[in-house]
């Protein structure tokens, strides 16, 4: 909290919207730790249960977080728009960027293009009774689908609104406020962020790089999680893939868990050199989702979703009384992207860049004494002693890199260097950096 912001309110309402209206404005920094129950209660003279029960109310709507021994924290990204909101971490002036977790714009396909023939050909204005996902692009999808292993034979499919979007509407098909869901420990920042906003309690998993571990994400499920989140390949921010072998170790652990929505992440879709190795379907509901995102640009806000007629159908129910539909002429776009063979090759050419960057800085970190992670996809994932030190270091040396604490619940340190817009020239001096910022001081290699 700020020295001239001062919390107001004599009952747990009027003390819930003051903490926000901190917040929205700015005067609270983005991690701060908020007084204790006790020590607030004695500064506005109410209950210590008022006050717990405002902390409460702030902490279910994604606002504030416990984090035991460190107290009652406001949320790095609070679900709260104001000043200091941010869809990317702070990069100072001058320094390289290596936080976005984007693609390369300069390797992204044109869709000026596809953007005229949509024109041409479109018919006339659509009207409400459009709120569908266009025939034509779930036609189109379920060989591509088909043709990368994904058994969607006997699925259902629709379009929505980009990956995150679809994983909001499929928990809240079938989970409550409340709800415990297994997720990847370290994992995706974003869906740590929407859980938190909706109310659901994150069970963690570990990951290594061949997928979910067997022995922990049965521990979550058998603690009671009533979905559960995982990445076939490209792992935010580990760069996993699922491996056909621990593919089928997973269908059994979740053999015995019927009732479990599993939702499988294919964010990288065709940007990924190596094929996806579903887990599902093994449950009663399932769903897969293939975003655009990443392959043709990250303002094309499109995922095709597939997964069990039930799922499915609570999904594009919702979407019904909500929003609506993606957007026909979005869906156009992306079937036309997916029907052009010259972006067909660019987005093959952009893999390969990728992958291409990736491995240079593995080979350069591991040649210098440090192992990093990332099988697939446009990070890389070092585990380190200090993030505090490390993220500093770098930064100080030209270079910001996302901290691993916005990825990890319960794991060890690290940091998350996106490599999209690293030029393979660049690879050495970069690494030479991160070996002076990981490696602590008082040792030769880093803690692991």
């Amino acid at each position: 909290m700020s020295a001239q912001y001062q919390v107001s309110g004599d009952s747990a309402a009027s003390i819930s919207a003051s903490i926000e209206a901190g917040v929205r404005r700015g005067d609270w920094v983005f991690g701060a730790a908020l007084p204790s129950v006790r020590v607030l209660a004695d500064q506005l003279h109410v209950s210590p249960a008022t006050v717990a029960k405002a902390y409460q109310e702030l902490r279910q709507r994604g606002v504030i977080e416990t984090e035991g021994r460190r107290g009652t924290r406001v949320r790095s990204r609070p679900p709260i728009a104001g000043p200091r909101s941010a869809l990317r971490l702070p990069v100072p002036v001058g320094a390289r960027d290596l936080t976005s977790g984007e693609p390369d714009q300069r390797l992204l396909p044109p869709i000026g293009p596809a953007l005229r023939s949509v024109a041409e050909a479109i018919g006339p204005p659509r009207g409400y009774a459009a709120a569908v996902a266009m025939p034509e692009l779930i036609e189109a999808a379920r060989p591509r689908l088909e043709a990368d292993g994904v058994p969607v034979a006997d699925a259902a499919i629709t379009a929505t609104s980009g990956t995150l979007d679809a994983i909001e509407r499929l928990l809240t098909a079938h989970l409550r406020p409340g709800d415990p869901v297994a997720v990847e420990d370290p994992g995706w920042s974003n869906l740590f962020d929407l859980l938190a906003a909706l109310g659901m309690r994150p069970i963690p998993f570990e990951v290594d790089q061949d997928g979910p571990d067997p022995v922990t994400f049965a521990a979550a499920l058998r603690a009671g999680a009533r979905a559960a989140v995982v990445t076939v390949r490209a792992q935010n921010p580990t760069g996993a893939a699922i491996s056909p072998d621990r593919a089928a170790v997973l269908r059994d652990v979740l053999a015995s868990h019927p009732g479990v929505l599993l939702i499988e992440d294919d964010h990288a879709a065709e940007l990924s050199t190596v094929p996806p190795h579903c887990v599902g379907p093994v449950t009663s509901s399932w769903a897969f989702i293939r975003s655009a995102s990443k392959p043709f640009g990250p303002d094309l806000r499109i995922a095709v979703v597939a997964g069990d007629e039930t799922t499915i159908a609570r999904v594009v129910g919702r979407m019904r009384i909500g929003s609506g539909w993606v957007s026909t002429v979005l869906q156009s776009l992306l079937l036309r992207l997916w029907r052009d063979d010259e972006v067909t090759a660019t987005v093959a050419a952009a893999a390969e860049a990728y992958g291409r960057r990736r491995r240079a800085l593995c080979d350069a970190l591991l040649a210098r004494g440090i192992t990093a992670e990332a099988a697939t996809g446009i990070n890389v994932w070092v585990r380190v002693a200090d993030e505090t030190r490390a993220v500093g270091l770098l930064r100080d040396a030209g270079y910001a890199v996302a901290p691993g604490s916005l990825f990890r619940i319960g794991t060890p340190p690290g940091i998350r260097i996106t490599i999209s817009s690293l030029d393979e020239a660049a690879v050495p001096a970069l690494a030479d950096v991160v070996v002076a910022a990981v490696i602590p001081i008082d040792a030769g290699v880093p803690s692991r």
